[in-house]
């Protein structure tokens, strides 16, 4: 076949305390995470919100140990999906692209041009598709095929998503299982699945699948498992004025508090490594709100990492895309009826939905705009004389 690659994708997180900045701002500068009408506006917007969001986020990062495990655990499930195929018999050379920090998709890139590699499976670790995580992605790597002929010499297939993978759903099942066999009364415990959001717009406007994936892979779990729990879906690290897919995790809980739930087992349904919002937004923010309401017994299911039944559902993923038809990054942008990488949307005013997400978006640059200017003492109101 000649030299195989397989290129893992993902968000990228700061190694160290100094990267929180530099990070926020290389992840609000992506357009898929804020969503502008105007390009030139995003890159001073980026600076802004890491500007104002860097000091916390540091402290949250201080709170699992000054940085970010996922590089690390990334790097540690290549390792195993190399050992993995070579064991049934596929040699092939791992890959590591974070979106966000390093090692960047390009540095990734460069190295498979270095490598000469022939044929490249395109695998990200997020099982559900969504535009703000496969699909930016995706679009940086269009992007980059498109201004290399070297690239294009390469025979490549990409994985769009893939929560339906038997392995996948197994390893998910039995890490749930065994927070479950812990308790007396395992049958009756509340199993709370927290995805991360996106917002409700990438839905309802772009036709991101997202929504419908996660749900349906939430119940895939859940008929793998085969216990009779009761169970709830939620989303988690919603940012910023607009509105994001519901119930929101925290909202959750405090409802079922309020119902006298007293054990829940929690599981990051659309998190396959653990990263900042495992161990710091779930483990000590929600279970500080569970303790709150009244949920005494809050567990959680570790993240799937290197557990050796999701690795081997990782092989099988490449082992089959590399003998099925090459499915091209143009096609990741058709997943489903409507969706596109980077939707355009409608300008619209008046009393509509679309129109109320805009105005509310132009009214948040508005704000924005002030607030720079009144912390830089330049722009349009100190020119004509009001500030």
């Amino acid at each position: 076949m000649g030299r195989v690659g397989v290129l893992l994708l993902n968000l990228g997180g700061p190694d160290k305390l100094e990267d929180v900045g530099p990070f926020l701002y290389n992840l609000f500068s992506d357009p898929e995470i804020i969503r502008l009408p105007f390009p030139w506006l995003q890159k001073p917007l980026a600076w802004f919100i890491a500007s104002r969001r860097t000091q916390k986020s540091q402290e949250n990062y201080k709170q699992i140990g000054g940085g970010s495990p996922l590089r690390r655990i990334t790097e540690a499930q290549g390792d195993a999906l190399k050992e993995q195929l070579s064991s049934q018999g596929q040699e092939a050379n791992i890959y590591v692209g974070m979106r966000y920090w390093h090692p960047y998709t390009e540095e990734a890139i460069a190295k498979i041009t270095q490598d000469k590699i022939e044929h490249l499976v395109i695998l990200p670790l997020y099982p559900q598709f969504s535009i703000s995580t496969s699909g930016s992605s995706f679009r940086l790597l269009e992007r980059l095929w498109k201004e290399d002929p070297g690239l294009q010499q390469i025979d490549y297939t990409v994985i769009p998503s893939w929560y339906k993978q038997p392995g996948y759903l197994q390893a998910m099942a039995e890490l749930i299982a065994q927070e479950l066999d812990q308790l007396p009364n395992r049958d009756e415990v509340h199993i709370f699945f927290s995805a991360h959001g996106v917002p409700k717009s990438y839905v309802e406007e772009a036709g991101d699948p997202y929504e419908q994936e996660i749900e349906e892979c939430t119940r895939l779990v859940m008929q793998t498992l085969n216990r009779p729990n009761p169970y709830i879906l939620a989303y988690q690290s919603r940012v910023g004025p607009v509105d994001w897919l519901q119930p929101y995790t925290e909202d959750a809980i405090q409802e079922l508090g309020t119902k006298g739930v007293k054990d829940l087992v929690v599981v990051p349904i659309s998190f396959v490594s653990e990263h900042i919002e495992t161990l710091q937004e779930i483990d000590i923010e929600y279970r500080e709100l569970a303790e709150e309401v009244g949920i005494h017994n809050f567990r959680r299911v570790p993240a799937l990492n290197t557990h050796p039944v999701f690795v081997k559902a990782l092989a099988d993923l490449v082992i089959d895309a590399l003998k099925a038809p090459s499915f091209k990054l143009s096609q990741a942008a058709q997943m489903k009826k409507k969706v596109r990488i980077y939707p355009p949307e409608r300008w619209e005013w008046g009393m509509t939905t679309s129109a109320e997400v805009w105005n509310g978006r132009i009214a948040m640059l508005g704000f924005i705009a002030l607030i720079i200017e009144l912390i830089t003492g330049h722009g349009l109101l100190h020119m004509i004389g009001l500030l």
